[in-house]
């Protein structure tokens, strides 16, 4: 426990690197049991495999949804999500589609994230929203928020930390100004140490994607 928050239990250990190896996963695997942390998230090939590796274990499985750019259609999401959880998926990130956001189709968006978010609750899993804030403005931002409320997601997440900005103190704080409580919010992308991670979940995160689980939870860069 750090400045009193048990950030074990707000860590997803993540890998999400295009040239992602077995044995990479197997060294998450390990170290999300050893420090027990709340998650490993991995690419939806390497689900089973993590499966297996955790079995017997509490800590939860997640992977990724039309990353990381979003954009490829929603019955194709819905199937990728349908297959995660078949090999053993307990939390599903899916990516929202930035190019219908930008062309104002709000009517296609909310029914991307519904149809996503029903996929994945149906089944009992849960469902985070990735809204790649880094490429859209506050006003964008809030609008998204508007529909998460509506369709009742359980996480509303930052980014995928492969385009634009990743997660800053402001935007988890817009979020939690407009999300209720019963919305959980994850930051992700760029957190590297301790003190970026404290200052996450200060500002209103409840959970953390970082590739450096182990580091922040030791307490590296708290100073």
């Amino acid at each position: 426990m750090i400045e009193g928050i048990k950030l074990n239990d707000q860590i997803d250990h993540t890998i999400l690197k295009p040239d992602t190896r077995s044995k990479d996963i197997e060294r998450i695997c390990l170290d999300a049991k050893a420090f027990k942390l709340y998650a490993v998230c991995v690419p939806p090939y390497f689900v089973q495999k993590a499966f297996t590796l955790l079995k017997g274990s509490n800590v939860k499985i997640a992977t990724v949804i039309g990353f990381p750019l979003g954009y490829s259609a929603t019955p194709s999401k819905a199937a990728e999500i349908q297959k995660a959880i078949d090999d053993g998926a307990d939390e599903l990130d899916v990516v929202v589609n930035i190019s219908a956001i930008k062309s104002g189709d709000w009517n296609y968006v909310k029914n991307d994230i519904r149809t996503m978010t029903v996929a994945a609750q149906m089944r009992g899993k849960i469902v985070k929203v990735i809204l790649e804030t880094g490429l859209l403005n506050y006003k964008e931002i809030k609008k998204l928020c508007e529909i998460c409320v509506v369709v009742e997601v359980d996480f509303v997440k930052t980014s995928t930390g492969f385009n634009g900005e990743g997660a800053t103190v402001e935007v988890v704080e817009f979020l939690r100004k407009n999300l209720p409580e019963s919305i959980k919010i994850k930051a992700s992308g760029g957190i590297k140490n301790t003190k970026q991670a404290l200052k996450m979940i200060k500002a209103g995160a409840d959970r953390l994607g970082v590739s450096k689980g182990v580091k922040i939870v030791k307490g590296v860069g708290i100073k």
